[in-house]
């Protein structure tokens, strides 16, 4: 076992190191907390890979730290064997500062092992990565992308050989592999011998999407009249994006110009997330009757839709799930496609309104901890089992999936079935809103909320595991004037009936998240961020319609607010 080396003598060794001019420069004008903060950790393996801060440290993302966890994964695949070395590895990035040179960095780090590595030219979506490594049987995936952070970070994201993120034990060996990697500034490096790919790729993947469509008949009469504005938010996903939408039949597609090209600075918005509506300012000018919104690697989707008095409203996405949920169900019906076996994932800290559709339906529906990667093992195990039939997988945090020719959230699927979704309320003379409106009639009104609070440095992640050790030693009883019945400690593993004291086992694995259900159905939930240094706080609030569900989403806002203060 390598020693842990302390912070200064971690500084100490890159004071001396031969660094590129950008991160000497930076070095050199640190002051002595900022190369404290850059030094204190690791970069940590989350739920999605490793994401950072872009700059000098190894609490940051730069060329070295790319390659000593680059070189930890051709360790681990060397031990697996000549087979996993010649299968290979499929690289790719998005538009984020510095995702080319960290691509080519990770490359040449494999070919110095003898690795088959085939390194995708230019950005491309992270869904399309997924499918690259089912596509092409490789042995893993690396994607070089930070989501919808802002233009300051850039991450690592490590597929398995079923093209979902890498699940926690060969995530947890390349970790131990990491940190066997103790000179990052002399790690071996070849350049020849790299498989360059691209439209090839996108071909078979554009072929996949095409599947998509359930009613083309819907299509063929609203393709040409639908209004759609796309943006990708300067990211990967504007060529495919457009693609896939006018493969599909919809004619009507208004590329958002001032947001088309890639470029990782996002000189139009401060956070390139399809979660905020403000991503949609310039959208809104286009005059849409509905806007669609893909983060910079094309995995996460964002929607408004206009009113019928020409404003815009903008959707969660647990309200986004529910209304694709309903739809998909609702027209395999129809056409009589819908399977006896057919099932739904969906998060623990997601909405309860698609299970209940799903089970209007006779479709099951299965939770799973925070992470795609675990919609992706109930895919694998639904295939190797032969059980159910996989109909929609998604997390609220705005990641769906239609189909499973990708094992990961695609927003490219996402937007392909959301303008049909459009269409089919447009033939109905209704908005999406009013389509909205119906589920809740018939299901019930439900009202959601994600508020994430960060912790930064060192002394932050000291205090988020304060906040987590109060809440699971002493937790509240009640939140306000409701009375909390379960609590559901997914780190214990362990559910609590406060009313009879009776427990049970979670069969679910371990993870730090603590839920909490009430009286009247509504549930709140904690859990720090595995990929970022932020508490995140979800509540679901129940009402018999959607005005009582946010009033009393506000009033659980509000009493939450003063537990955690305390």
């Amino acid at each position: 076992m390598v020693k842990e080396k302390t912070i200064q003598e971690k500084i100490k060794d890159w004071e001396v190191a031969d660094l590129p001019e950008d991160l000497r420069l930076e070095f050199a004008n640190s002051s002595q907390s900022q190369l404290e903060d850059a030094f204190y950790q690791d970069l940590n393996f989350g739920t999605a890979g490793m994401r950072g801060l872009l700059g000098v440290g190894t609490n940051r993302m730069n060329i070295y730290t790319v390659a000593q966890t680059t070189e930890a994964l051709a360790r681990h695949m060397e031990k697996q064997g000549e087979s996993a070395k010649q299968r290979g590895v499929v690289i790719s990035g998005d538009s984020r500062i510095n995702s080319e040179l960290f691509k080519k960095i990770s490359a040449e780090v494999l070919r110095a092992h003898g690795i088959t590595v085939y390194l995708f030219n230019g950005p491309h979506p992270t869904p399309e990565l997924s499918f690259a490594v089912m596509h092409l049987h490789t042995y893993a995936g690396i994607m070089i992308t930070a989501s919808h952070n802002s233009k300051e970070y850039n991450g690592y994201k490590l597929y398995g050989e079923d093209g979902g993120q890498l699940p926690p034990k060969p995530a947890d060996e390349i970790v131990r592999e990491r940190q066997e990697v103790t000179d990052i500034f002399h790690i071996k490096k070849v350049a020849g011998g790299i498989k360059k790919i691209g439209s090839e790729i996108d071909k078979e993947y554009l072929n996949q999407v095409k599947t998509i469509p359930i009613n083309r008949d819907l299509i063929k009469k609203w393709g040409d009249k639908l209004t759609i504005s796309f943006t990708p938010l300067h990211g990967a996903g504007g060529d495919l994006g457009s693609k896939a939408l006018k493969e599909a039949g919809f004619n009507k597609i208004l590329t958002v110009k001032e947001q088309f090209k890639p470029d990782g600075t996002f000189p139009t918005v401060k956070y390139p997330n399809p979660e905020f509506h403000e991503v949609f300012k310039i959208s809104e000018s286009y005059g849409a009757d509905v806007e669609l919104a893909v983060d910079p690697d094309s995995d996460r989707m964002g929607v408004g839709y206009r009113t019928k008095d020409g404003s815009y409203n903008y959707l969660t996405g647990n309200q986004i799930a529910a209304l694709m949920v309903n739809y998909i169900l609702t027209a395999q019906q129809k056409a009589g496609t819908l399977p006896k076996n057919g099932a739904i994932v969906t998060s623990i800290v997601s909405s309860n309104l698609p299970e209940l559709i799903a089970k209007s339906f006779k479709v099951k529906q299965f939770t799973v901890l925070t992470g795609f990667k675990y919609i992706a093992d109930k895919i694998v195990e639904f295939d190797k089992k032969q059980n159910y039939s996989f109909e929609f997988g998604f997390e609220e945090s705005y990641g769906f999936l239609i189909k499973p020719f990708v094992h990961d959230k695609d927003a490219i699927q996402a937007i392909t079935l959301m303008s049909e979704l459009a269409a089919y309320y447009k033939d109905r003379g209704m908005t999406i809103g009013d389509g909205l409106d119906e589920i809740h009639a018939k299901f019930g009104a439900f009202a959601e909320e994600t508020k994430a609070t960060e912790f930064p440095g060192e002394k932050g992640q000291e205090e988020m595991t304060a906040v987590m050790t109060k809440f699971r030693n002493r937790g509240p009883k009640e939140i306000g004037n409701l009375k909390i019945n379960l609590v559901e400690d997914n780190d214990l593993r362990i559910a609590k009936d406060l009313n009879t004291g009776a427990t049970k086992k979670i069969s679910l694995p371990r993870a730090n998240v603590i839920k909490y259900w009430l009286e009247d159905g509504s549930w709140v939930a904690l859990r720090p961020s595995g990929t970022e240094p932020k508490l995140k706080v979800y509540i679901g609030a129940k009402g018999e319609n959607m005005s009582s569900a946010n009033k009393r989403l506000d009033y659980l806002q509000t009493e939450l607010e003063k537990i955690l203060k305390k």
